[in-house]
């Protein structure tokens, strides 16, 4: 049997004579490497799943498309029929402007326009999708398990899943929240697990795993949009009142509201710290990976050794950074859960006598 420390040296020196000879293939066939575009083509959206590239030929899942043209009318077809720069019913995706990476079409006057509606399962929206049934799988067991009178506690991966929901239920909503907890407990704990899951399936660098979920600005602004109206909606009157009436000298309300104003600016910009940050931090791990995994195939064309001495560092520093990364997943998704938490706790302050 080989030893753990065997193996991961053997995985080491796949991973970095794969990306060296991969490195010297494209500087041969004389490739200039866009190192942005890969970056950004990775954390974008997409209308088609990319797998892998063999050769020449792309290995990748369409996607259907299902837009509303400007003029009317629905269309459904397959992201297969857009591929290459082809177009299909006056249909296309834009390459460069304003829709880039988007399906487009011409208007009545000749110009590039979005269709009027576009639902179209995305590569990010499928990929929402799987992470969904992923975490259904993995918490219904688990209350499955409760439901049947079970009271030993769970083992094994039913047991780690047990340990991030009571920690998080014990030392996140309990305390942050205070008396009627468990009336946002569901939320809370559906936050954390969602962003988690969604997190470390954007690590896996295959399939159904890559896509960018919680590094698209679009799903973090619904889950602050959500924490933004239970906060407000479940607030008390004393919340309410601190914040248009806030106990400040007189001067700083009337004549001019100077303090009311901060204060529910106070209120908006919360949950938008929230969105930039699972955003950005996600974001922001994606590109780093693959930046260094890019530095191989940039080095390709300054010489064996350098080439060889960047590889290493590459993927070395490439692997560190995905271990980071796994911690990453997890301190986003309780920082985002702790933060709702909190501002639900500071909304449903009562007055004191």
């Amino acid at each position: 049997m080989l030893k753990k420390s065997s193996i991961a040296k053997i995985l080491l020196l796949l991973a970095f004579f794969s990306l060296t000879f991969s490195g010297s293939a494209a500087a041969q066939e004389g490739k200039k490497l866009d190192v942005k575009e890969i970056v950004f083509e990775h954390i974008a959206d997409s209308y088609l799943w990319h797998i892998a590239t063999v050769g020449e030929r792309e290995v990748a899942i369409p996607l259907p498309i299902i837009v509303r043209s400007a003029g009317g009318g629905w269309h459904v077809f397959s992201s297969a029929k857009l591929e290459y720069g082809s177009s299909y019913k006056g249909f296309f995706i834009a390459h460069n402007g304003d829709y880039k990476g988007k399906v487009v079409e011409l208007n009545a006057a000749g110009k590039i326009a979005r269709p009027s509606i576009d639902i179209s399962l995305t590569k990010n929206a499928l990929a929402l999708l799987i992470s969904c049934a992923v975490l259904l799988i993995v918490i219904l067991p688990l209350a499955s398990w409760y439901r049947r009178g079970n009271v030993k506690p769970a083992k094994g991966f039913r047991g780690a899943v047990e340990m991030l929901l009571v920690d998080v239920y014990n030392e996140v909503i309990k305390p942050c929240i205070g008396e009627d907890y468990k009336r946002f407990a569901p939320y809370l704990l559906m936050v954390f697990f969602f962003i988690f899951v969604n997190n470390l399936m954007g690590l896996v660098p295959f399939f159904p795993g890559g896509a960018n979920v919680t590094g698209n600005i679009a799903i973090t602004m619904v889950l602050a949009v959500c924490t933004f109206l239970i906060v407000n909606f479940s607030g008390t009157k004393e919340y309410w009142r601190e914040v248009l009436w806030p106990e400040v000298p007189m001067w700083l309300k009337v004549p001019a509201p100077i303090m009311p104003v901060i204060e529910i600016f106070g209120v908006l910009t919360k949950p938008f710290a929230l969105m930039i940050r699972l955003f950005a931090n996600i974001m922001a791990g994606h590109s780093v990976i693959l930046g260094l995994i890019c530095l191989v195939f940039v080095t390709a064309s300054m010489g064996v050794a350098i080439n060889a001495g960047m590889s290493v560092l590459a993927v070395v520093f490439a692997c560190f950074m995905s271990l980071v990364e796994l911690l990453v997943a997890y301190i986003q998704a309780y920082v985002f859960t702790l933060l709702s938490a909190v501002f639900i706790g500071m909304a449903r302050v009562k007055h004191e006598h």
